[in-house]
């Protein structure tokens, strides 16, 4: 612990407007002399800064009943504070931290090993990246007046704890719009509302599934599901993708004890492939005879540029060996934090017994209004404008790449990223690195394998920015390979 040099804890100092959090501050005098041991524990909350300057500091009257001391000697440890400076009466008005007090650095050990995993990787940020969706004024516009609206009424179900499955209203939406949109076999009670498709995949994971277990996955994998997997203690089989998706008859072969399989069945991710029908079917055909489970995660089916989709896996699993994640993250954005499983009634029970004792229940305040967006068909109407938005995005970045006859540069129909391979004997990792140096995201093909030889290329996001700023990341990125 050291002692630094003297300067204000909080810069600048507003005395008359900071919030009077007196009655809360944890004072805990140690063993002593009472009225030592209470100067010295407000002293050292000040020194580390959890008591700012101007803060107001606990009536003596307050301490004294909370500590069950004589006032006087309360008083006569403020006394001392004051005398050292680290604290200042005010007629009328109380006890408050001085304005400038010394404050105590307290050195912690660094970890053997870094351990900060939320730190932005390289090719994350900028045009380019993944996972960034398109602002549309007259969604936001829209979306500010439903949520005005509910929050101006506020009901009776934001005051009590709720249903863990989400509201029923939303639920209802959703299972009207899978039905049509996706061909999704559900009902609302099938529904759980979460807070994105990991928290969706994490709690099938810790419900269903043992440590030690094996999952297939798709080789190459979305890395955010292949860490779900490995930070509950399964063990994750890499199973290879070809022109019709991943294999039930190789799977076998790699991992036959296999108790579930991961897959992204309309738009793999990153390789952007749809499985086939013939591969759907056996894949079921493989869960049923096995009693395993099949976690169809359908991001981005929603943006379908040329023909016509294929239904959702789930929708032709006649068995109910299907758990179907979804999300609006990628529909509208992010920030919603709104996702949802379709859970086959076998597995609800233990899922929900789960997630009530985990976070209890979704949050209320945003259901409403994203209830009526949906009901109302504001949601068919957005995905219209975002459709052609991104498409023109996608159209802009293909030409740039194709300057550069080195990327083989491949055109989705579907999705929001688009997959340029490299040379053999590249380093995509590298040229991920430059790319953002020069502002631009992508991700290297090569790290998101599992188990398979490795190729080498750039994952690309097309979506969150304009036609022309996308044009000019490919051209920057076309500058580089």
């Amino acid at each position: 612990m050291q002692l630094v040099r003297k300067r204000s804890n909080s810069d600048p100092v507003n005395k008359t407007n900071q919030p009077d959090w007196s009655t809360l501050i944890p004072v805990l005098p140690g063993e002593g002399p009472r009225t030592r041991a209470l100067y010295l524990a407000i002293r050292q909350l000040i020194e580390a800064g959890s008591v700012p300057a101007g803060a107001k500091l606990p009536t003596s009257r307050d301490l004294a009943t909370r500590l069950g001391m004589a006032r006087g000697a309360v008083v006569a440890a403020f006394e001392t504070l004051i005398a050292d400076g680290f604290a200042e009466a005010r007629v009328g008005a109380g006890t408050y931290v001085a304005a400038s007090v010394p404050l105590l650095v307290v050195s912690t050990p660094r970890p053997g090993r870094e351990t900060d995993v939320y730190r932005p990787a390289p090719g994350t940020l900028g045009p380019g990246a993944l996972g960034v969706q398109t602002p549309d004024a007259r969604t936001l516009k829209i979306f500010r007046g439903l949520v005005s609206r509910h929050l101006g009424k506020l009901g009776a179900q934001h005051f009590a704890y709720g249903d863990p499955r989400g509201g029923q209203a939303l639920r209802e939406a959703i299972a009207t719009y899978l039905r049509s949109a996706r061909g999704v076999r559900c009902t609302a009670d099938d529904i759980i509302v979460t807070s994105g498709t990991q928290q969706g995949l994490d709690l099938f994971i810790r419900a269903i599934l043992r440590a030690g277990e094996t999952v297939w996955v798709e080789d190459p994998c979305y890395p955010m599901a292949r860490a779900a997997l490995n930070g509950n203690g399964l063990r994750v089989a890499g199973v290879p993708i070809d022109a019709e998706g991943l294999d039930p008859e190789r799977g076998e072969m790699i991992a036959r004890d296999a108790r579930a399989v991961y897959v992204t069945p309309s738009h793999q991710f990153p390789l952007g492939v749809a499985m086939t029908m013939r591969r759907r079917l056996a894949l079921i055909d493989w869960a049923k005879r096995n009693d395993a489970w099949i976690i169809e995660d359908d991001y981005d089916s929603e943006f379908r540029f040329a023909g016509s989709p294929l239904t959702a896996l789930q929708g032709v699993d006649d068995a109910g060996r299907v758990v179907y994640l979804g999300t609006f993250s990628k529909v509208l954005f992010p920030g919603l934090r709104v996702g949802y499983l379709v859970v086959p009634q076998a597995l609800r029970d233990d899922i929900l017994a789960l997630r009530s004792r985990t976070d209890r229940y979704p949050a209320t305040l945003l259901e409403g209004p994203l209830t009526d967006f949906i009901r109302d068909r504001h949601s068919a109407a957005h995905l219209r404008r975002a459709r052609r938005q991104t498409l023109a995005a996608r159209d802009a970045l293909v030409a740039a790449l194709k300057t550069n006859s080195r990327l083989d540069v491949q055109v989705p129909d579907q999705g929001l990223h688009l997959l340029a391979r490299l040379p053999d004997g590249s380093d995509d990792v590298a040229l991920v690195e430059r790319a953002a140096a020069a502002g631009v995201g992508a991700r290297a093909l090569s790290r998101l394998y599992v188990d398979a030889e490795p190729s080498q290329g750039l994952v690309i996001g097309f979506s969150g920015y304009s036609a022309d700023v996308m044009g000019d990341a490919g051209r920057k990125i076309a500058s580089l390979a």
